[in-house]
């Protein structure tokens, strides 16, 4: 017997001051009998760092997919900068870049192509298109690269060629599924960077990560999620609670930590 999902809440946007770059009211999905996103209400403040965790079949992926408006929710809504994602999509859409987690690329085209087909579907004009196309590129590390087919692209460099096509119409909010997998320590600090000076001029991140520590030390505000519920938000100082993200993280999770019964893989 399957467990009902949360009914629609009142199709008004969430008066709070200031007005939160990303509001969820509700928001759920199921999965044939699996209960993926079940009902989470999250605000985003506006001009904050915002991690998202939780371990593997959390719901992060599918709640950040209703979010930016790639999967329709069962229930619930989603508003950024009080645009309707469902209601107002082209509004909504216009003020975000998303790096969404498994959505294929265009990978027949080459890097400068692929970025540059990403600003002319934003309806911006070519001569801003190529120059912003080409500070992504140097600033990605991608110069090099930028007469390749994405095809032939490595993963870490596919994942920045995807930040690149996120970045180019200058969006309000950027939601960012996994930015980091596969990403090279010194990429990964070139992008910490470009999204550090990002939120310092007025841009919010929302990041799904699995990185404990990154998110600590990178984000202003976390969102703890597992099996579906929202477990945990606020500033990375409130949920972690004097102690290390990991150590909460793992607190309201759960889950031992076992490490008997592999005697034989003792050497001595």
């Amino acid at each position: 017997m399957t467990m009902p999902l949360p009914s629609l809440p009142p199709a008004t946007p969430p008066v709070t001051q200031p007005a939160p770059a990303i509001a969820m009211r509700g928001l759920a999905k199921r999965f044939a009998d699996k209960v993926a996103v079940n009902g989470i209400s999250l605000d985003v403040p506006a001009g904050s760092f915002y991690g998202l965790v939780g371990p593997n079949g959390a719901g992060k992926t599918t709640a950040l997919s209703m979010v930016t408006g790639l999967l329709r929710p069962d229930a619930g809504q989603v508003w950024v900068h009080g645009a309707d994602v469902w209601a107002d999509p082209r509004a909504a859409k216009a003020m975000m870049g998303v790096l969404a987690d498994g959505v294929r690329l265009f990978d027949r085209l080459t890097g400068r192509q692929l970025v540059t087909y990403a600003g002319l579907l934003r309806g911006m004009d070519r001569d801003t298109v190529a120059a912003r196309a080409g500070d992504l590129l140097h600033v990605l590390g991608l110069e090099e690269s930028a007469g390749k087919l994405v095809v032939d692209y490595s993963a870490g460099m596919a994942k920045k060629i995807a930040l690149a096509t996120a970045l180019i119409h200058a969006p309000r909010v950027l939601v960012l599924d996994e930015p980091f997998e596969a990403v090279d320590p010194v990429s990964a600090a070139s992008i910490r960077g470009i999204l550090a000076d990002y939120v310092a001029h007025g841009g919010t991140v929302v990041v799904s990560s699995h990185v404990m520590d990154l998110v600590q030390r990178m984000c202003s505000h976390v969102a703890v999620i597992a099996g579906g519920n929202l477990l945990a938000a606020g500033t990375v100082d409130a949920v972690r609670a004097g102690g290390s993200l990991e150590d909460r993280f793992v607190e309201l999770v759960g889950g031992g930590s076992a490490t008997g019964g592999l005697s034989w893989l003792h050497t001595s």
